[in-house]
């Protein structure tokens, strides 16, 4: 019988990895106090502190004026907006706004380049 191997931490986080489940299965935009933007899916929800997947953050866009009009419409200028690649998961405290997204604000979301230095 072979010992085992002691895992890194990756190689446990990654084995142990269940796809989440989300609390509703609205893409969503969530502003923070001081975190910024981020859209995704919320998975849980306490007070002022929300868990999200696949979650994207918004660091730069053009072509809408407001996070309600990103919500509504999505951008006009896609591939000028500046929006890292989506996390697995991510928690953020001091949320002060969520905004359900529509299925063209979602769709306009996604379509944005991934930004990277």
């Amino acid at each position: 019988m072979k010992p085992n191997k002691p895992m890194n931490k990756r190689e446990g986080s990654m084995k142990n990895k269940k796809p989440s489940k989300s609390v509703n299965k609205q893409y969503v935009i969530v502003r923070t106090y001081s975190a910024g933007v981020f859209a995704g899916y919320i998975t849980s929800k306490k007070d002022q502190t929300v868990v999200m997947t696949d979650a994207r953050r918004l660091w730069y866009w053009k072509g809408a004026s407001s996070l309600s009009q990103l919500a509504m419409e999505g951008v006009k200028c896609p591939l000028e907006c500046k929006f890292p690649v989506a996390v697995d998961s991510v928690e953020l405290f001091q949320v002060i706004e969520i905004l359900h997204v529509t299925e063209a604000g979602e769709q306009s979301i996604r379509s944005v380049p991934i930004w990277k230095q």
